[in-house]
């Protein structure tokens, strides 16, 4: 999982198994993020639509934009912060960088902390990169 900034920079990165759920993943990717501020907003798809993750971002002072699931009863949310949400393409275009390191591609690392390591080198060459 990663949280990306405005221009496509990863700001975190975290690791974990398939199996939890990415709206379980959300607050420990934020805590081991690369600078010290919160993101005003964090921008994700359906998946993240949930009422306790948006408590739970509120309560760090992040706004959720997310698209409403299917079977949602209430909406949270009207138009326009929706509107934000086609900018997602940025967080893709983060991940498909990382998809130019091989050795993330094809996991050969078994241990998670040394995946982790090489997820977190691939950030620092995009970062160095960018800045560049």
């Amino acid at each position: 999982m990663a949280v990306v900034d405005r221009h496509g920079l990863p700001v975190a990165v975290d690791v974990a198994s398939a199996s939890p759920a990415e709206v379980t993943l959300v607050t420990t990717t934020l805590r081991g993020r690369f600078v010290p501020e919160v993101p005003e907003r964090l921008i994700g798809d359906k998946a993240y639509d949930s009422d306790p993750l948006a408590e739970e971002l509120a309560d760090l002072g992040i706004e959720l934009i997310a698209p409403h699931r299917s079977n949602r009863r209430h909406k949270t949310q009207d138009g326009r912060p929706l509107r934000r949400y086609a900018r997602r393409w940025k967080i893709e275009r983060t991940f498909a960088w990382l998809y130019n390191f091989r050795r993330l591609v094809t996991r050969w690392e078994h241990d998670v902390v040394n995946f982790l390591g090489f997820v977190q080198l691939g950030c620092i060459v995009i970062l160095l990169r960018q800045c560049l």
